[in-house]
């Protein structure tokens, strides 16, 4: 168990049976060995490295992701995030929301929180593939408040070439999802 890291329980049970895996985690838990970030969840605190007197566990987003990979959840950043990421918007989400198949919840550590909302498999395809984060960009921004230019620009923040950015336009025109921006496609496609 590395430090500042979250864990399940889970990963436990195969040392014994269920009760006495959350007794013995309970009682690390109560000596402050282990702190429960989430239901669960657990984390050894980390010491600041320049106060280590004060110890720090994970973060919301540490433990989300922890609980999706558990659970086999895929996750996703929303559809604002990457619009912003991909210059498609200028304000930045003031709240951290992944879009998950599964089901929607909340983890707080602190006075950070992170939403996971569910929403269907169609909006998480290519998960960490560039044409997702362009689907999830598209899908939030209307086609009217963007030129080609910005779709070659954003293409360009993902560190795409002109051929790879063609690609991932004729991937998208085949999305049901997206066709209002069918034409801003087909434009990208001619212009590269």
């Amino acid at each position: 168990m590395k430090r500042g890291v979250p864990f399940p329980i889970t990963g436990f049970y195969a040392l014994g049976n269920h009760t006495s895996v959350q007794k013995s985690i309970s009682r690390l838990a109560q000596e402050g060995v282990v702190v429960r970030v989430a239901k669960g969840f657990y984390v050894r605190p980390k010491p600041l490295a320049s106060i280590p007197s004060i110890k720090t566990t994970a973060s919301a987003e540490q433990v989300a992701k922890a609980w999706a990979k558990v659970n086999g959840y895929k996750l996703v950043s929303q559809g604002q995030e990457a619009a912003y990421r991909l210059g498609l918007q200028t304000q930045a989400p003031m709240k951290t929301v992944y879009w998950s198949n599964g089901p929607t919840r909340e983890f707080s550590i602190g006075n950070q929180v992170v939403e996971v909302r569910h929403v269907c498999d169609q909006k998480l395809r290519w998960e960490k593939a560039p044409e997702g984060t362009f689907l999830r960009g598209l899908l939030v921004t209307p086609p009217e408040s963007v030129d080609v230019s910005d779709l070659k620009k954003a293409g360009q923040r993902l560190s795409l070439t002109p051929a790879e950015i063609k690609i991932v336009a004729k991937k998208l025109s085949t999305v049901p999802m997206l066709n209002a921006w069918q034409s801003k496609l087909a434009q990208l496609e001619q212009a590269l």
